[in-house]
């Protein structure tokens, strides 16, 4: 998949949405995963308002179909530089506030949607950029990728994209990011956990492949219930956490996908997931 300049045409079936609806974004469905590629390489994938109403509604037209599995990549030379400032200081308080709740919702939305989405990394990703690769479930890098929240050493501190990344690579690390704004490289970032792995650079594509179609197998609807739940049980007390945990794996132990895997598992035979 050639993603450093613009893509063709958008050929997602099952999804409402077409190509011509996006300015800033390119979505594309083959087989069953769909690819949506910030598009704005002029500006280092930057998110004004109107790209991240954009992913937003890609998501959200993903989420709805029948795609197993969710690429989130970037055109151009960078994955995303973060928020446009050109966007930020042309707004008051208030739009701001509407700007990141924007911001925040996309991310949420990314947790939300049933599908296993998957970060391909490539150059930088700082400030809300790292945001994006951190509210991922999975994320493959580049060995050429960097990460940032350079607020620290600017004027504008990297408030919320610390959220997601807090909670994938822990408090002293977080505090360093955060606090000195430099650069890790990709390798420290797999090593702090905000990537799962990172490979040469031409190998990207096929790793990115790999990891899907791994996270993807089974059951679509046991895997859409495992993900909500995890994300709903992650930072939570661990008598809270199994005590969400008990009750949808004992009701999920009967929905159709769970009673096949069982029934082939003991007959011996693969299993034919359900819808």
């Amino acid at each position: 998949m050639d993603i450093q300049g613009a893509g063709a045409a958008a050929n997602v079936e099952g999804m409402t949405a077409t190509q011509a609806e996006y300015e800033h974004i390119l979505l594309d469905r083959d087989g069953d995963t769909a690819t949506i590629t910030m598009n704005r390489p002029a500006r280092r994938n930057s998110l004004s308002a109107e790209h991240l109403g954009e992913l937003l509604a890609a998501f959200r037209v993903v989420g709805e179909s029948a795609a197993t599995g969710i690429v989130l990549a970037g055109a151009g030379p960078v994955f995303s530089a973060g928020h446009d400032f050109a966007d930020v200081a042309a707004r008051d308080l208030s739009g701001v506030r509407e700007l990141l709740t924007l911001c925040t919702e996309l991310m949420r939305t990314i947790e939300s949607v049933p599908q296993v989405v998957i970060a391909r990394v490539h150059g930088l990703a700082t400030a809300a950029g790292a945001q994006l690769v951190a509210s991922c479930d999975l994320a493959v890098a580049a060995a050429s990728a960097g990460f940032a929240l350079p607020g620290g050493k600017g004027g504008w501190f990297c408030h919320t994209p610390a959220v997601p990344v807090a909670r994938a690579i822990g408090r002293k690390r977080l505090l360093e990011l955060a606090l000195t704004g430099d650069p890790i490289d990709a390798a420290t970032a797999e090593s702090w956990g905000l990537v799962n792995r990172v490979v040469p650079d031409e190998q990207l594509d096929a790793a990115v492949a790999d990891l899907l179609g791994r996270a993807t197998r089974g059951s679509r609807a046991s895997k859409a219930l495992g993900k909500r739940t995890l994300y709903a049980q992650l930072d939570r007390p661990e008598a809270d956490a199994y005590t969400i945990a008990v009750e949808v794996m004992a009701a999920a132990s009967q929905l159709p996908g769970a009673k096949e895997g069982m029934a082939a598992f003991l007959a011996k035979r693969a299993p034919e997931w359900p819808d």
